[in-house]
């Protein structure tokens, strides 16, 4: 029996010992993180919940809405300083991301972000935008086209996550979103995975073609890597399919011009499933497949993404 009680007592000691380190690790992290990437823009309120934006250029309205385990800094590397000449551009951190906290623990669907996103638009005077999302950006983007048609100009997918798919989830993110086992779990690797590790995943996001040179350098992995965030983006992956099985049967009845770019290559999201599907079932809807891009047309081929952004505005009767 006493042996036993020691055994208990050392285990509880390391399980302690390893809490503390990883507490500590992760914090630093995040707080370096936070040092070397702020807030690239400023702060709008939308019901007390601050929402981070970057604003640049003059023009009709243009909103870019990032992807899965992004932010700001995604659209911010190039592509808005490519549309800033005749538009003005507003990027926004989704809820959860960035520097625009999340909006609940979980259940946080695509509808509640379009709903945050449009009530920010709105605050700062954006009225009916394109608005633009790229992969899980475009359920946002598609999700606010849905709720509110009336805010809506025009929208453009690039690469979205826009219909359900087959197969099992994610088994990372799909364990990430329990209760108990996700938050230590997303501090586990907030403090240990190593940053090397975080760079060839994004290296994976942009295959076949390769990384731009200076993407990782600008976009903040460290903010990615914070607790919160991890947390936030298993959440929203791992309830999307579902949502998704609903939101599509509104496709049909959406009126607003749509423009829909898509590589041949991604195999992270992909056409047939999604753009193809979206292209049929939305009767505005106009599709540019990319041969041979991959997940990220908005790096890879900008000219064309950019395109597609000009023919929304155009349909829309903005240029």
């Amino acid at each position: 029996m006493l042996l036993a009680l020691r055994i208990l007592a050392a285990l509880l000691l390391v399980v302690a010992v390893v809490a503390v380190a990883t507490w500590w690790r992760a914090s630093a992290r995040k707080a370096a993180a936070e040092e070397r990437y702020p807030p690239e823009g400023r702060f709008v309120q939308v019901d007390g919940h601050p929402v981070h934006y970057v604003q640049q250029g003059a023009g009709p309205d243009v909103v870019l809405i990032h992807g899965a385990s992004g932010n700001t800094r995604d659209m911010t590397f190039a592509f808005a300083d490519r549309l800033a000449g005749r538009y003005r551009v507003t990027v926004f951190d989704r809820p959860g991301h960035g520097y625009t906290p999340r909006l609940a623990q979980n259940g946080v669907t695509v509808a509640d972000q379009a709903r945050l996103l449009s009530g920010a638009a709105r605050a700062l005077d954006v009225a009916r935008p394109v608005v633009v999302g790229q992969s899980f950006g475009g359920a946002v983007a598609m999700a606010w086209a849905v709720h509110h048609p009336d805010q809506t100009a025009a929208v453009v997918s690039i690469a979205g996550a826009t219909h359900p798919w087959e197969g099992t989830l994610d088994r990372l993110y799909a364990t990430l979103a329990l209760p108990w086992i996700g938050r230590p779990l997303a501090w586990l690797i907030a403090a240990w995975v190593p940053m090397d590790f975080m760079e060839s995943q994004v290296e994976g996001v942009f295959a076949p073609q390769a990384e731009p040179p200076g993407y990782a350098g600008h976009i903040g992995l460290g903010l990615v890597m914070r607790p919160q965030n991890i947390l936030a983006n298993a959440h929203q992956r791992t309830d999307l399919r579902a949502e998704l099985r609903e939101q599509r049967k509104a496709y049909p009845d959406l009126t607003m011009p749509i423009e829909i770019v898509h590589g041949t290559a991604d195999t992270i999201v992909g056409l047939e499933v999604h753009s193809e599907k979206l292209a049929k079932e939305a009767p505005n809807a106009h599709l540019t497949r990319l041969p041979g891009i991959g997940h990220m047309p908005h790096h890879a081929a900008p000219e064309a993404t950019a395109a597609a952004i000009d023919r929304a505005a155009e349909r829309a009767g903005l240029r």
